[in-house]
């Protein structure tokens, strides 16, 4: 098989294994937002910390729904830019979250992840998404 067609289920791959690893995020956050913390704390700063990482775990599933949308409509399936875009964007998400869950890292880090990995793809198969379908133009 030549490496441009093993891009469509390396992309799917990816995109599912970071979809996983935030769902992942999402059932056992208690750890991360106490890591984000100071030792003593108040419950207001332990709800204020939660609260953002609930935002921007949902923002980055909303973003996951948009990704996925593209995707499997066959807007950007086959589009290799976009492919090797997002294979290297949601690979280097699933292995930098896996070392937020696992060390527990500072939230504050989960915003750097979050633009590089997820707003970065989802806003090139938006604009993808509107070539196709708002000017009516070939995917390239």
């Amino acid at each position: 098989m030549p490496a441009i067609n093993s891009l469509v289920p390396s992309r799917f791959l990816t995109l599912i294994a970071h979809l996983v690893i935030v769902i992942t995020i999402f059932w056992s956050r208690n750890n991360n937002v106490l890591a984000c913390l100071p030792v003593s704390y108040t419950p207001e700063e332990f709800s204020s910390r939660d609260t953002e990482l609930v935002v921007a775990l949902s923002i980055t599933l909303g973003l996951f729904v948009v990704e996925l949308i593209g995707f499997l409509s066959g807007v950007s399936m086959f589009n290799n830019t976009q492919g090797l875009i997002s294979i290297a964007a949601h690979a280097s998400a699933s292995v930098s979250l896996l070392f937020f869950l696992f060390e527990q890292w500072d939230c504050s880090i989960y915003w750097w992840i979050f633009t590089f990995c997820s707003v970065l793809p989802a806003f090139i198969e938006i604009i993808l998404f509107i070539a196709v379908f708002g000017l009516k133009k070939k995917p390239l």
